[in-house]
């Protein structure tokens, strides 16, 4: 989908709320067309960092800088953990989907049929072309997973940050969004995937960001999930 080179890089970053630090200085980059896992335990702030580069909440201090190709702002596809659509709403997942071309289509317009054939090809592109009619809300979780995926790819992202899109789902699921990941990764488009699961990690990236006990660590996912690296992880945090 892009060529490579430095998509983002991230100088002396700090991040939280309420300008009270939860992460501070951070300094990496990731390349564009990466696939990169964030790892850490609750509280550690992954999901704070991930606000951060979404642009949900401001940096406390630091610089995100973003190289697009064109010049233009880069486009964001967000897949969280679980989709707290209320049941009473009676949307479909074709619905669901729709909802990704908002940022272009824009608030109160009618979605016109360009778009509403791209929310049809972004569910076939995730394997769910058949779950379009039914309702989101009685799908199962390896097909909501897919569903909220298409959503993602409806923006026309440059970048795809997904937060645990295997929790909770059984095996023969989770196989099939990892295969779907890859297939994505392949196509050169950049993902960052927060998963507590270190041999679908460990399958998956090409690089990790992880982190531990106040500190970023960043490195190929051959050196930092090692047996020796993560065994001396494990033993500090043990301590």
């Amino acid at each position: 989908m892009t060529a490579s080179g430095k998509f983002i890089t991230v100088e002396n970053l700090s991040i939280g709320y309420d300008r009270r630090p939860v992460l501070s200085g951070i300094s990496l980059s990731i390349e564009r067309g990466n696939f990169i896992g964030l790892l850490g335990t609750n509280g550690s702030g992954k999901s704070t960092l991930i606000k951060t580069l979404l642009g949900i909440i401001p940096p406390v201090a630091g610089k995100i800088l973003f190289r697009s190709e064109d010049g233009r702002p880069p486009v964001f596809g967000y897949v969280p953990q679980r989709e707290t659509l209320d049941p009473v709403f009676l949307l479909s997942s074709f619905e669901v989907v729709v909802m990704g071309t908002c940022g272009r289509v824009g608030p109160g317009r009618r979605v016109n049929r360009e778009e509403r054939d791209w929310a049809e090809h972004c569910l076939a592109e995730t394997g769910a072309a058949d779950l379009g009619r039914k309702r989101f809300s009685q799908l199962s979780g390896g097909q909501r997973q897919r569903v909220l995926i298409a959503r993602a790819l409806a923006t026309r992202p440059d970048f795809l940050l997904l937060d645990e899109p295997t929790a909770g789902i059984d095996a023969a699921a989770v196989q099939g969004i990892m295969e779907l990941l890859q297939r994505l990764h392949e196509k050169r488009l950049t993902l960052l995937m927060v998963n507590h699961d270190l041999a679908t990690v460990r399958k998956a990236v090409k690089e990790v960001i992880w982190l531990h006990q106040g500190k970023v660590l960043h490195g190929p996912v051959t050196e930092l999930l090692s047996r020796q690296k993560i065994e001396e992880l494990m033993e500090l945090e043990l301590h």
